[in-house]
């Protein structure tokens, strides 16, 4: 047994180094002859690619033996076969290979397609909005369903396109943010593009094919190269804006395993498995990917510059990154930096369960250290806020719930060490996870959970509305007033409902639409989170973005229970304001602060921003309104 592992492994060494150029283009067109490769198994009994005139349907014009040469499985395919259809198969059932640029309607079968032609007018000069630090971002994560589907005056509803029509740029640009996380838009499983309007809804967490728009989000999910054109005309678009696009990326595993085009082409050779054999589920979704193999990891690499290349993608967040490998998060960033280094990642530090690799060796949230250039969502400042993940009827600092100040102070530095945080009294972290505050992501809701929104409904009893919206504006101030990067979920700034839905990924256009109406109820809830985001943007003593500085000029200060408060001093950032003093009180009473002497400016009190002053304030006494934030410089 012992020598037949040994072999096995000298073997698949041996195919590594044999296959070290291969690139993962399966497919290599010519006018007169198409070469297509595949890393397979070296004793597969049978492998052969087909090809076909439509994406679906019909039978195999033509049907090649594949060789095995040098680590790959190859075929030469004679005459021209553009705007062909292929599939590669080994003996587990047909499919589009792992690395297909271009697909069919559902993504069964791969397209040979001229990319060029998939260019809208002006791409060559298509560049990324400047962003000198990701302290600057602030990031709006969205569902193309959820964004456009209920607007009256979108042409383009749930499609790529509603993100080139003026109305949809107008808003985003108007509420201020500049970085737009767009969930998952690659081709997934769980949506059949053949029956499109029967009104189909996923968050599209079940990859397919990792390097193909999704079918379902274009006008044409027959036509491959449609899709491909739109989301790159949405690109554009929000470049045009001044907005960056970031991907949502999910590596980490398949829609299933049987049918997955890992397993079709290489059987068990992309996953994890226990000591026992059995797949490892350290996603949750009964699978999890081995980006520890060579392959995987290298596919990983070579996808991810494929999107930035081709799609001219600025950031990627990498979903349940706790069950990659450390070494390959650390060679993707490397990889991205000799690009642009401007480009963004980020991901959720956990997994949904055990992984086959010990923790230590995985992009953790606690190994952030060792991933420099790497985020992370941070759980300590949302549940500090809004109440823990695991119960929704738990209320957080929002709602009055002791012992929660110390974790949202953790969130307000932005994740790094800071004299006046405790880490003793954190939640889940007994130590500072944050190198420096770019690396922690701020944030208070998002796609899977309750909606802010719904938690204050779920976790505060009876709140009235005046006291639901004070919460929530409350909430996003410790958000956007932090020192790690803001991110926010689209509708939130429509005051966005899910009916109470904790996990909506298939629910209906009914619970996750945005209601555009909310506009015109609530307009002081729109405009605060403009101006909110104005106001970080104005202002470099919000966003540092270095751990030494903010361990310089940020101060917290003396404050009764359901208050925090500190101090961004000495003109921090090289700000214009010399002293900026934030107040932020979850108590249902108006209470009073001492803080130190001056002349001040109020900024933002009771609910109302505005940069020029509402008010002056003189001395060492400032009383904050209940449940409200109050923000003054001197």
């Amino acid at each position: 047994m012992r020598k037949l592992v040994l072999l096995t492994t000298l073997l698949m060494m041996a195919v590594m180094t044999q296959a070290q150029d291969f690139r993962f283009d399966e497919v290599i067109y010519s006018p007169t002859a198409t070469t297509f490769q595949l890393f397979a198994p070296a004793d597969a009994k049978s492998v052969k690619v087909r090809i076909y005139q439509e994406g679906q349907g019909g039978k195999a014009q033509k049907t090649v033996k594949m060789k095995y040469l040098d680590g790959l499985w190859r075929a030469e395919v004679k005459g021209n076969l553009m705007n062909k259809f292929y599939t590669f198969d080994m003996g587990k059932g047909e499919c589009p290979g792992v690395f297909a640029k271009a697909v069919g309607v559902n993504g069964k079968r791969g397209a040979i397609i001229d990319m060029n032609s998939t260019s809208p007018e002006g791409w060559a000069s298509d560049k990324h909005p400047v962003c000198k630090s990701p302290a600057d971002l602030v990031v709006y994560e969205m569902h193309h369903r959820d964004f456009s589907i209920a607007r009256s005056d979108a042409q383009y509803k749930g499609k790529f396109l509603a993100l080139t029509e003026p109305w949809a740029i107008e808003h985003l640009k108007s509420l201020g943010v500049n970085a737009i996380h767009i969930l998952p838009s690659y081709d997934y499983g769980s949506v059949d593009e053949t029956r499109l309007s029967d009104n189909q809804y996923n968050w599209g967490y079940d990859p397919v094919n990792y390097n193909v728009p999704e079918g379902g989000y274009s006008t044409n999910p027959y036509q491959p190269d449609v899709r491909i054109r739109e989301f790159k005309q949405m690109v554009q678009a929000l470049h045009k804006a001044g907005i960056r696009v970031i991907l949502d990326v999910v590596y980490n595993h398949t829609y299933d395993i049987e049918h997955s085009n890992f397993q079709r082409t290489y059987p068990d050779y992309y996953y994890r498995k226990t000591a026992d054999g059995q797949y490892s589920n350290g996603s949750g979704c009964g699978n999890e990917t081995a980006s520890d193999q060579p392959m995987m990891r290298r596919f990983m690499l070579e996808s991810v510059k494929y999107w930035i290349n081709e799609y001219h993608i600025d950031g990627l967040r990498f979903d349940l990154m706790g069950c990659h490998d450390i070494e390959t998060m650390n060679q993707i960033r490397q990889m991205v930096d000799t690009i642009d280094p401007s480009i963004f990642i980020y991901g959720e530090g956990w997994s949904a369960g055990s992984c086959g690799l010990p923790n230590d060796q995985l992009g953790m949230k606690a190994n952030i250290p060792q991933m420099p250039g790497i985020a992370a969502f941070s759980d300590e400042i949302r549940d500090a806020l809004r109440g823990p993940f695991s119960d929704d009827t738990k209320a957080g600092w929002l709602g009055g719930a002791p012992d929660c100040e110390e974790s949202l102070k953790y969130g307000l530095v932005g994740g790094i060490r800071h004299p006046q945080v405790n880490m003793k009294k954190v939640n889940y972290s007994q130590k500072p996870w944050a190198l420096e505050p770019t690396q922690l992501m701020s944030y208070v809701s998002c796609h899977d959970d309750m909606c802010l929104v719904d938690r204050l409904k779920a976790s505060i009893p009876n709140i009235s509305q005046d006291e639901l919206i004070r919460l929530d504006l409350l909430a996003q101030t410790a958000v956007f007033t932090s020192q790690g990067v803001p991110f926010m979920l689209s509708g939130e700034e429509l005051l966005r409902d899910k009916k109470g839905v904790h996990n909506s990924f298939e629910s209906p256009d009914s619970i996750n639409h945005l209601d555009w109406s909310n506009l015109k109820k609530y307009p002081q809830v729109f405009a605060y989170y403009k101006n909110l985001i104005a106001l970080r943007k104005n202002h470099p003593a919000f966003r540092l973005g270095d751990a030494g500085l903010v361990r310089k000029h940020m101060s917290f200060l003396k404050t009764p229970k359901s208050v925090v408060a500190f101090q961004l001093k000495n003109y921090a950032g090289r700000d214009d304001w010399r002293n900026i003093i934030v107040i932020l009180n979850a108590g249902k009473a108006d209470t009073e602060v001492t803080i130190p002497d001056g002349n001040y400016t109020i900024v933002c009190c009771d609910g109302v921003i505005n940069e020029k002053g509402l008010d002056t304030l003189k001395g060492t006494k400032a009383i904050v309104d209940a449940q409200s934030a109050l923000i003054l410089h001197d």
